[in-house]
């Protein structure tokens, strides 16, 4: 059989069945998974994931016909089948109008990266519509979804690690550490370091941008971009610094997510029986937690057209703790009566300049309008400056949201009304 690196690219063929790149050391490898890729696990199983092991020779191991396949179908299926209900919460989908959701998932009809991944998250974001059966709903068009964001208990969480999958061509395939997948749908990818290498976040994410063929300076396939076409987060870790971004991202877009928000550290420390968290275990805790990974799905990433170029933007953990804080006061808050000094329905969030408060306003917007009790409501933006405001305006159109302009008659100053899209409702 074929044998490969973990964590690298393989080469097979009649001349060179087992060549290895890159390869590390016997012990750099132990390393690497005693003290980072199975810890990384451990982990996320202790947050209901289930896990399995990878196999880099026979794909019905990972759930798959073939390891040119990143879908895994069966389980899609499946979960197809569960969280679309009809009105009195049963199942309404037959086998075909399933086969022809899948298809369309697997189907993008895109060949560069950025708009095969844009294509893929609106279509896990929104769904697909297929014609529903005459006889239960008189042959009219309903929409099949992927994933449950209304009820994210009800989707399916595994990981894989050493998940193999081939390289157009055939001839090469490549083996990230970890595959995070949402209802058999690839989501996320982790690249994980021995602590003792030299550089070795440097080198996790250098193999991300080579697995998904975003190393610019490199001519030709080097890795299997459809793995990351359906890709929501991008994972490099050595244990002590873990960074995350997302398709598109290069170096220096990779950061730490620092804070397990909602969730207090303190809380998520005690339930590992620890008494700090390392970047690793925060990283987990505050992004891969069922509801928080869900969450950052949904709402906590928009795609940026500018100047003929698509740039994908994820939040980061700053404005995931600030929209939930803000959250928190306007559903929860006390009024004036109730608290007795002041109303606590409101609050200030400081952001120092080019921190992106203006996304973190849309993202506030975006979360709004999954919560029937705020969907309803009006957004006024009041800025004091022009270009803040066309700031403000563009980046609000990103997340689906009409954006109006007034002009103050007494002041000097303009305030943005930002109101839902009516085909968005």
């Amino acid at each position: 059989s074929t044998t490969c690196a973990k964590g690298t690219t393989g080469q097979r063929g009649p001349e060179n069945p087992n060549l290895k790149m890159n390869t590390p050391s016997s012990s750099e490898r132990l390393n690497e998974y005693t003290q980072v890729e199975l810890p990384f696990i451990e982990q996320l199983k202790w947050l209901g994931w289930e896990h399995i092991e990878g196999d880099i020779d026979v794909p019905y191991l990972t759930e798959r016909e073939s390891f040119r396949d990143v879908l895994l179908k069966d389980r899609l299926r499946d979960a197809i089948r569960r969280i679309n209900l009809d009105e009195g919460g049963e199942p309404w989908l037959d086998e075909g109008r399933i086969h022809e959701a899948v298809d369309q998932l697997e189907r993008l009809g895109a060949h560069k990266l950025m708009e095969a991944n844009e294509r893929a998250t609106e279509l896990m974001l929104e769904g697909v519509p297929v014609e529903a059966a005459e006889e239960r709903f008189a042959g009219r068009e309903r929409t099949v979804h992927f994933i449950d964001y209304a009820h994210p208990e009800r989707n399916d969480l595994l990981v894989i690690n050493q998940f193999r999958v081939d390289v157009p061509g055939g001839q090469t395939f490549i083996i990230p550490d970890i595959v995070l997948f949402v209802n058999g749908i690839p989501i996320g990818v982790v690249e994980c370091k021995s602590p003792k290498i030299t550089d070795p976040l440097d080198e996790a994410i250098d193999q991300l941008l080579r697995y998904s063929n975003q190393r610019d300076w490199i001519d030709g396939d080097e890795g299997a971009e459809r793995l990351f076409h359906y890709n929501q987060v991008m994972i490099g870790t050595y244990a002590y610094q873990a960074v995350a971004a997302t398709v598109g991202a290069q170096l220096e877009h990779f950061l730490e997510w620092k804070d397990t928000s909602p969730v207090p550290m303190s809380e998520v420390a005690a339930e590992l029986g620890v008494e700090s968290l390392t970047s690793q275990q925060t990283l987990i805790a505050g992004m891969l937690r069922k509801e928080h990974l869900i969450d950052l799905i949904r709402n906590f990433s928009v795609f940026k057209h500018e100047s003929g170029k698509t740039t994908k933007i994820l939040a980061h953990y700053q404005q995931f703790r600030a929209v939930h804080a803000a959250l928190r006061r306007l559903t929860r808050g006390q009024t004036r009566r109730e608290h007795g000094e002041s109303d606590q329905r409101g609050g200030v969030v400081w952001h120092t300049q080019g921190s992106g408060k203006s996304l973190t306003m849309v993202f506030l917007v975006r979360k709004m309008r999954m919560l029937p009790d705020l969907r309803r409501f009006k957004v006024v933006v009041v800025t004091d400056r022009i270009d803040l405001q066309k700031q403000l305006g563009d980046t609000a159109a990103l997340a689906g949201e009409t954006v109006r302009d007034r002009k103050s008659t007494r002041l000097n100053s303009s305030h943005t009304d930002i109101s839902r899209m009516p085909s968005s409702a």
